[in-house]
């Protein structure tokens, strides 16, 4: 074993010589990976990724050995250890170190390089073995490596490296970090099979993250989804199995739900039908029973085969430190077939006391099927949109004791916890800390898609957990990438000043978040460097973009006020206004009308003008009621410099401003907040400031180690502009992602998308296959974005053409106009649409764009042209004949080789099961793995197996993994094109890590 090495004499020499050939590599001292006797699981395992990003970074592969006094004393160390092994205290009495390893805690990482006599050793150290992982992980970010979720990035160029001098030291500021992987789209985990968990929470610990959490929907809509079973105690095993089920489904491209149009994968437009090796696509546990099982036995067998996914995702995530979560919304939706089983039992599905026998049956099973450290239950989502009832409030209130009673009566070892799309009723987001016992945490996702800050009532709850979930992208924009890094860290700050103890990001994609979920991971440690945007002039917001101005009362009247117009448009979800108003003592008047509720209570906020109070707890209805002016006037506010400032504090819903008045006697400035220009008042706006943290240290670095030293002062530029406001081209169309005309014409439009152009200009100066094929990762993205934009356009100029050609009433008139105007822009948008396809095929990598794949061919695609087309068609008739042709199936572009799903961390034994992907016109001449042991010199390899398209797959090692390997995949194309994997192979391969066993 390579744990238990009891040195011999021989052996002793043996070591001298091995660290002499050490010391010749390192051309110093040789350096030896050192771990305490009967080292726990994170110790051994930090001692080997130490060892591996140290071979990746320099080429060089040390050995790791056990505590022991034959250790050469020429060689230095690097220690993995626990503050409290002795050979830690020893290291602390005769270096007097003893004061500093008093202040390390659990989770506290120490990474220090000390004199030892002769030797120099760098201790890697903590109050515990999972924050002696965190401390291995932080030093291979010092080699330069940088960690994502969808896996590692390794810098092209190697370095030289000897044991560095360091002393550093972090503790994190949230006892709960991680990420809550939403289900319902394609883009997110309905499509993770049990590899994809596995690579996915293996790297979560390298973001210094140890929470995973499910959402769960009920039935309707898209639920009910098969991550919680709901049923009675005797219709499971001890096992997890259960023995009665009801239809469920995660999302397969035979479902219909979010506007999407069920298809066969064969019928995949441009060439990407290739991605997808069966017509019904989907995860494992769907296969057979798409879109829904049609059986008794199907529904059973999905619900286990999902508790067997998890069961195994879940305790591959727990000897990582990981704590994992589902949940349901509350009140508990009872399934049609359950309350119908219920009914047969003489058992009423509204009885509280039968809800409780229900809880108490999913506790059990959940217990018995994949053990949780929380279950979690979710306030509604309509009390975002809609508000609720004292009755709603009264039904959850119910609903979360009867489970708190169920978990204690089957004496459940998970802890309950609230989520949910808001923290509490609209009356009292902070309410249920009133009731629920303080053990159980709470918490909610930032409202309005994450456009808005923690909610402010985390500071009115104290003496529980309590977690804050910012969103690491949006759904109406799924299709597109997004990139928040300010934003999170924003929500961080916010979320750590309120006193939140946990932070968690939600999202659906992995790559396309690797920005965002860094930047969240690292404000998760640490925050004394972060600091927000210098802002301009101008409205502070919390929406920036498509919720800004939602509240309106345009063509009511307005009460007390002859000039309606002011009072009819509001901005909403207002932080503030700087205003460009010079030195000097002036009158403010803000006006307000309340245009959305008609009863005081609801909307409660606080107004402070050059930072002094203004306004408190304002209540715009119990003052005015709906509908009607309220104007509030300031005097003798003094402005010596900066400009004016008024700050908006949200207490309950959402502050609002109909207009603003800042006069003098030599100076006037009128605002129609959210409206038009009228009379002397001038339009607001058209889009706030965000409130995002500054990011130019974050993406300076970012694209220094993902690009290279070559361009990354230019490209990290371009990131920080784009930064929390990117072009949205997507946008929630009766589902995520969608399409909508754009009436504008492109030259308009393209100065949006300058970013693109400048992307491109750089990319001959890129140097290095990694980088490369990194930076045209993101330039693909810019492009697909750019080319959506263009389509939209197209497709408003068609639409205006089709409006003039249904306005001509003789039909041989009207068909020759259809001919003559749209069916050329018809024409121009299936072109862009080719583009669109292809451009996004050049940046398929992951599941997260399987799944935009999916959407664009089932859901946008259909959005754009099916209505289209059929109007276009009843104007041509007979001249429709060969339109279709416009919509080929054959991939035209570039040929490519894709691994969606990259494991870097194995249990012994374990086989590793690799899907590939050869995107081409026509099949490969050949495709193999090659693979061999950490520093081998000869690899084994294996062809892989075609399945179906441009799909493969392969099973290796033979009998398993019993050492750290690395491997490539190498493809010929019929060109005579190499394809590899990873773009930097053989050079850099792509290494799995085999954990220790316990």
């Amino acid at each position: 074993m390579k744990w238990k090495l009891i040195l011999t004499v021989c052996a002793a020499i043996s070591l001298l010589v091995l660290a002499t050939g050490c010391g010749r590599l390192f051309g110093k001292r040789p350096v030896i990976i050192l771990v305490p006797r009967e080292a726990s699981f994170h110790e051994k395992l930090a001692a080997l990724e130490i060892r591996r990003y140290i071979y990746l970074r320099t080429g060089t592969l040390l050995k790791i050995l056990e505590e022991n006094p034959e250790i050469p004393e020429k060689a230095d160390l690097i220690l993995t250890a626990q503050k409290d092994r002795p050979i830690v205290q020893d290291l602390s009495k005769t270096l007097k170190l003893g004061t500093l390893l008093d202040i390390i805690n659990p989770e506290h990482y120490l990474l220090k390089t000390v004199e030892q006599g002769r030797r120099r050793v760098l201790l890697v150290t903590s109050g515990d073995g999972l924050g002696v992982l965190y401390g291995a992980y932080r030093f291979a970010e010092r080699l330069g490596v940088r960690f994502y979720l969808h896996g590692d990035v390794i810098p092209d160029s190697k370095i030289k490296w000897s044991l560095p001098d360091l002393n550093e030291d972090e503790q994190p500021l949230f006892a709960i970090r991680g990420i809550q992987p939403f289900h319902d789209f394609p883009e997110g985990p309905d499509w993770w099979n049990l590899d994809d968990y596995k690579a996915v929470v293996a790297q979560l610990p390298k973001l210094g993250m140890n929470f995973f959490g499910l959402h769960c929907y009920p039935e309707g809509s898209v639920g009910p989804e098969p991550s919680v079973w709901i049923g009675l105690g005797e219709d499971t095993s001890t096992g997890g199995e259960v023995t009665f089920g009801y239809p469920s489904r995660y999302f397969t491209t035979l479902e219909g739900g979010w506007g999407y149009a069920p298809k066969n994968t064969g019928d995949y437009l441009f060439g990407s039908r290739e991605l997808f090796e069966t017509d019904a696509y989907g995860p494992e546990v769907m296969n057979g029973a798409s879109p829904l099982p049609d059986t008794p036995d199907k529904s059973i067998e999905v619900f286990n085969r999902t508790g067997e996914l998890l069961r195994e995702s879940f305790s591959f995530a727990r000897r990582l430190g990981i704590k994992t979560c589902v949940g349901t919304e509350t009140p508990l939706t009872i399934p049609e077939k359950v309350a119908r089983r219920l009914r047969e039992k003489n058992m009423n599905p509204s009885d509280m006391a039968t809800v409780r026998r229900l809880y108490e049956g999913m506790f059990r099973r959940i217990s018995n099927a994949y053990d949780i450290n929380y279950y979690w239950f979710w306030t509604p989502e309509d009390w975002t949109w809609g508000g609720n009832t004292t009755r709603d409030v009264e039904a959850v209130t119910r609903d979360l004791g009867t489970a708190i009673e169920a978990a204690e009566t089957v004496e459940a070892q998970f802890t309950i916890a609230t989520c949910g799309w808001v923290l509490g009723p609209q009356s009292d987001r902070a309410l249920f800390d009133r009731t629920l016992p303080a053990e159980m945490p709470m918490s909610c996702i930032n409202r309005y898609l994450g456009m808005s800050p923690v909610d402010p009532a985390f500071k009115d709850i104290g003496g529980r957990p309590k977690w804050a979930i910012p969103w690491l992208e949006d759904d109406p924009s799924l299709t597109a990438p997004q990139l928040w890094a300010g934003r999170m860290r924003a929500d961080a700050v916010e979320a750590h000043n309120d006193g939140c103890t946990g932070l968690i990001g939600i999202h659906w994609r992995t790559r396309n978040l690797g920005p965002t979920v860094a930047a969240l991971a690292q404000a998760s440690w640490v925050q004394r460097h972060l600091k927000p945007k210098t802002y301009t002039f101008g409205p502070l917001g919390e929406n920036v973009d498509e919720f800004t101005q939602s509240l309106n009362a345009v063509g009511r009247p307005i009460s007390g006020t002859e000039n309606d117009i002011l009072y009819q448009t509001v901005r909403h979800e207002l932080s503030g206004y700087i205003l460009d108003v010079p030195p000097g003592v002036y009158t403010v008047t803000l006006k307000f009308c309340e245009t959305n509720y008609d009863k005081p209570g609801i909307r409660v906020f606080d107004v402070n003008i050059q930072g002094n109070p203004a306004l408190t707890d304002f209540d715009i209805a119990a003052h005015a009621g709906k509908d009607t002016a309220l104007d509030c006037t300031f005097e003798k506010i003094i402005v010596l410099k900066g400009g004016l400032r008024l700050d908006f504090v949200r207490k309950r819903d959402y502050p609002i401003l109909a207009a603003l008045e800042v006069e003098s006697n030599k100076f006037s400035l009128k605002i129609n907040c959210g409206g038009p220009a009228y009379k002397d008042y001038r339009a607001d706006w058209d889009r706030a400031q965000s409130r995002d943290y500054d990011v130019a240290d974050f993406y300076d670095d970012w694209a220094l180690t993902q690009f290279g030293p070559e361009t990354s002062a230019d490209i990290s530029r371009i990131f920080q502009a784009i930064d929390g406001c990117l072009p949205r081209p997507a946008q929630w169309t009766n589902g995520p992602g969608g399409l909508r005309p754009d009436p504008r014409p492109w030259d308009e439009v393209a100065p949006e998308y300058t970013f693109v152009s400048d992307m491109e200009k750089i990319r001959p100066r890129i140097r290095g296959v990694g980088n490369i094929e990194r930076f045209d990762w993101w330039l693909n993205n810019f492009i697909y974005m750019r080319n959506l934009a263009r389509l939209k356009c197209a497709w408003g100029r068609f639409d205006v053409a089709m409006a003039a050609v249904n306005a001509v009433s003789d039909p041989a008139a009207r068909k020759d106009a259809a001919k003559r105007t749209a069916l050329p822009l018809f024409t121009e948008m299936a072109g862009l649409a080719r583009e669109v396809m292809t451009s996004l095929l050049g940046a398929v990598s992951t599941n997260g764009e399987l799944g935009t794949v999916a959407n664009l061919n089932q859901h946008a695609f259909p959005n754009v042209f099916d209505e289209a087309g059929k109007a276009l068609r009843e104007a041509l008739g007979d001249d429709w004949t060969g339109i279709a042709d416009l919509f080929a199936q054959n991939y035209t572009g570039t040929p490519r080789l894709i691994v969606p799903t990259v494991r870097t961390l194995a249990a012994p034994g374990e086989t590793l099961n690799l899907k590939a992907i050869i995107l081409a016109a026509q099949l490969p001449e050949s495709a193999e793995v090659f693979w061999r042991p950490f520093g081998g010199t000869t690899f084994e390899r294996a062809p892989l197996d075609h399945v179906n398209r441009g799909v493969y797959r392969v099973t290796f090692p033979a009998g398993g993994l019993s050492d750290d390997i690395e491997y490539y995949v190498k493809a010929v194309a019929s060109d005579g094109a190499e394809l590899v994997f990873p773009a930097t192979a053989p050079e850099n391969c792509q290494t799995v890590v085999v954990m220790p066993k316990e």
